[in-house]
């Protein structure tokens, strides 16, 4: 189908669908809190001093949702800037969560906006005060908004992750989204198999380039300064130096009960064991500790930790864009939303951290990488809770075991090594160059 043609149905159809899912939207705005703040940006309204920051430069616009995409987006904004001092970037994403990870790298060269509604009116006022010489959608497209940059010259790349379940869709509503995949100028491919995959979609074969995984990317991470910080948290609440630690990141209703009995479990054969749970919503701690106090141990908060110590037995990480640094603490690391629900949540920076990682049977949305790691022996995939105790108590019995999973995981991930900075180049090769800038009119 013609994209003009496909964006008329989706604009025609996006209202119904924006009024089906206004009740879960606001609940889920309201829940996480601080929605108030930047509101007006959802559509397209900018205070002033923002009108005028971005009327005064030519900036590369990085579109992204929430917290995963934003750390690949803030790792490819870095890279960009480090290979051209001079670039500027907005960085757009749509969760509060993902506004406030983005907005502590906020800088004068880092501008980060919240996203517009992807309704004509919103898109275009957005579009026309940002103005960006490129526009790169990580992970999700929006098609007003894709349309609306191509009508306006502006080149388009999308740096995408489709995994089995969109792609079946995708492939059933071909004539509808074929066109939307069809104009973009490049596509980031991650996998050498992902071309044909993207073909089936819509996809231009010409315009799709294999970089690699900017996520699976390690070559440039540094250890990160924070890890000593929680070293001394967890200390605080009384685990002793090389005490086993179980940790659960990104996890999804039910699963932090399965988890909690597991360790009561547990503890009868490693009494020093303790658990950090890291809920993928965190919003849903109250909810958490309910379920599992009744157990009879001690629950520590990470945003109530004061400076003393504590006794506890289980820390629930009820902060936003910490996990990585956590991860590093682990023993073993359980991959949330793999259990109890469907797709699992990414493996990478746990594997990166050189962790042990074990996961359920739901990982659709991360097949490439959970491949990698079975076929390098460096996770596990259980079927159930039972298998995943068993396979825990394994673990944590055998040392020597642990050491060779650690190493398996993190040299698994060594072909991925420089995707950030290939795909950092062949975007930066592609900025739409541009005229000196008169201020956007005000409106």
């Amino acid at each position: 189908m013609n994209p003009r043609l496909s964006l008329f149905l989706y604009n025609l159809l996006f209202p119904f669908a924006l009024l089906a899912m206004l009740p879960n939207l606001l609940m889920r705005l309201v829940r996480r809190g601080n929605y108030q703040r930047k509101f007006g940006q959802r559509f397209g309204i900018y205070d002033p001093q923002l009108q005028a920051r971005l009327g005064s430069g030519e900036w590369i616009w990085i579109h992204s949702i929430s917290v995963g995409e934003t750390f690949l987006a803030l790792k490819l904004a870095q890279k960009m800037r480090t290979l051209d001092p001079a670039i500027l970037i907005v960085l757009s994403v749509t969760t509060s969560t993902g506004f406030a990870l983005a907005e502590k790298s906020a800088t004068g060269w880092l501008e980060v906006i919240y996203n517009p509604l992807d309704a004509l009116p919103f898109v275009h006022r957005a579009l026309k005060f940002v103005r960006p010489a490129q526009l790169i959608f990580v992970e999700a497209m929006w098609p007003n908004l894709l349309l609306g940059a191509k009508k306006r010259g502006i080149p388009v790349i999308m740096i995408p992750r489709l995994s089995e379940r969109s792609e079946r869709r995708f492939r059933k509503f071909r004539f509808f989204t074929g066109g939307f995949f069809g104009a973009f100028d490049c596509m980031c491919a991650q996998e050498p198999e992902d071309p044909p995959r993207l073909e089936s979609v819509g996809a231009d074969p010409e315009k799709i380039q294999v970089t690699g995984s900017i996520k699976f990317d390690h070559a440039d991470d540094k250890p990160s300064t924070r890890v000593a910080e929680f070293r001394a948290l967890v200390k605080m609440l009384g685990v002793k130096d090389g005490s086993p630690i179980l940790l659960a990141g990104s996890t999804f209703q039910g699963e932090e009960k399965i988890l909690a009995d597991m360790f009561v479990e547990l503890r009868h054969q490693f009494p020093d064991l303790f658990l950090i749970l890291v809920p993928r919503h965190v919003e849903r701690t109250p909810e958490v500790i309910a379920e599992i106090k009744p157990l009879g141990f001690r629950i520590a908060r990470r945003s109530t930790l004061a400076n003393r110590a504590m006794k506890a037995d289980c820390l629930i990480v009820d902060t936003t864009g910490e996990l990585r640094d956590w991860y590093h603490l682990a023993s073993v690391v359980f991959i949330g939303k793999s259990l109890t629900s469907f797709g699992g949540q990414n493996p990478v920076e746990a594997a990166v951290a050189g962790k042990p990682v074990i996961f359920g049977p739901h990982m659709e949305n991360f097949r490439n990488i959970v491949q990698l790691l079975l076929a390098r022996k460096a996770a596990i995939q259980v079927a159930n809770p039972l298998e995943l105790k068993s396979e825990i108590e394994r673990l944590l019995a055998l040392p020597q075991l642990l050491q060779e999973m650690s190493g398996r995981a993190h040299d698994a991930l060594v072909s991925h090594q420089g995707a950030t900075e290939r795909a950092a180049k062949l975007l930066l090769g592609m900025r739409k160059s541009g005229t000196p800038r008169q201020p956007a009119p005000a409106v």
